[in-house]
């Protein structure tokens, strides 16, 4: 058996920002000056690429060029990190253009679109990825304290753990027109919820990502889960973390059903699901009903409504660590061990 490998994040590196999926249009280039700003401040020097600035149907460039700028920078030895600025509709094209063989150990952090990337990068190579805030969501003065763990998460050196807490409140809508310190206008309160509506908890291996993306991985050569197991966690129990951006209630399920097929939930022991930013019931079925039918299928538990995805902010979650996930009383524990 391979051992996982775990990047880490040094003060003061270089990171590099390029645009895998969706890069920006050119009136919201001021995003990427904001954000470089914001980094410079705490330390991070900012190399970004010619593909954050360019966007056209529904991509930053050709799927060649966007794989060999990405290969570039993670081959690049003064760049220690890769935060592209967004996500975006079609990084699934770069991924036959990327040469797994050849990966180092440097974090990718991302969300929506990039995390089909970074589920992909870990299950080909076992070298850990991180699912959380993108570049422009770190642009503020400040972070709420969720969104600020990142840099310590990556920062966890092999062998060492990081606990992470929930939120106490969430964004329910966006008011740009308002601008806050720390980007989002957290004005909800935050609770995790169960279906057994009970306090969980549960370990394992933790993968996951945006749904609407990752399914499109099922029954590809990035995809293989099962051989990740077998060839780098001595086939551990897996947890699952997701989160839906656009899917209909049927077309979740649907989705979630395949999954099953493929073998993506043996020895799982756990799903979690990030708040959505839709409901889109299909007749009278809802979000809730996928949760409750998964459960009952399965009989593991389902924690929903967890910091996680479009709908900030958000734990980071890296795919590979060991992770206890502990609910009580609608507060969520997130402790991820990198061995």
């Amino acid at each position: 058996m391979n051992n996982l490998k775990y990047p880490l994040l040094k003060s003061n590196i270089k990171i590099g920002v390029t645009a895998p999926s969706s890069g920006v249009d050119m009136e919201l280039h001021s995003l990427i000056d904001e954000s470089k700003k914001a980094m410079e401040s705490r330390g991070y020097h900012l190399s970004i690429g010619k593909t954050v600035w360019t966007q056209n149907k529904a991509k930053s460039d050709f799927a060649t060029i966007r794989a060999n700028e990405l290969m570039s920078m993670l081959l690049d030895n003064e760049i220690g990190a890769i935060i592209p600025p967004w996500g975006g509709e079609l990084m699934l094209e770069v991924l036959e253009y990327l040469d797994f063989n050849n990966f180092p150990e440097k974090w990718i952090l991302g969300y929506s679109d990039i995390s089909g990337l970074n589920l992909a990068i870990t299950l080909r190579t076992g070298i850990a990825t991180a699912t959380g805030p993108n570049l422009v969501d770190l642009r503020g003065s400040q972070m709420d304290s969720v969104t600020g763990m990142w840099n310590e998460v990556l920062g966890t050196k092999f062998g060492d753990s990081i606990i992470q807490y929930s939120s106490s409140e969430f964004q329910e809508s966006w008011d740009h027109s308002n601008p806050s310190p720390c980007i989002f206008h957290l004005t909800e309160k935050t609770e995790w919820k169960t279906i057994s509506g009970k306090n969980e908890k549960i370990k394992g291996r933790i993968l996951g990502g945006c749904i609407d993306i990752i399914r499109h991985l099922i029954g590809t050569p990035y995809g293989q889960v099962n051989e990740f197991r077998r060839k780098f966690t001595n086939q551990e129990p897996v947890i699952w973390y997701f989160e839906n951006c656009e899917l209909t209630a049927a077309d979740l399920k649907r989705t979630l059903t395949q999954m099953k097929y493929a073998g993506w939930f043996e020895d799982c022991l756990g799903i979690l699901f990030g708040r959505s930013a839709v409901d889109i019931p299909t007749g009278n079925y809802c979000n809730l009903d996928v949760y409750n039918d998964l459960a009952n299928e399965l009989a593991i538990p389902m924690i929903y409504d967890i910091d996680q995805g479009h709908v900030p902010p958000q734990i980071t979650m890296i795919n590979g660590s060991f992770a206890e996930i502990h609910v009580e009383d609608g507060r969520g524990t997130v402790i991820q061990h990198f061995i």
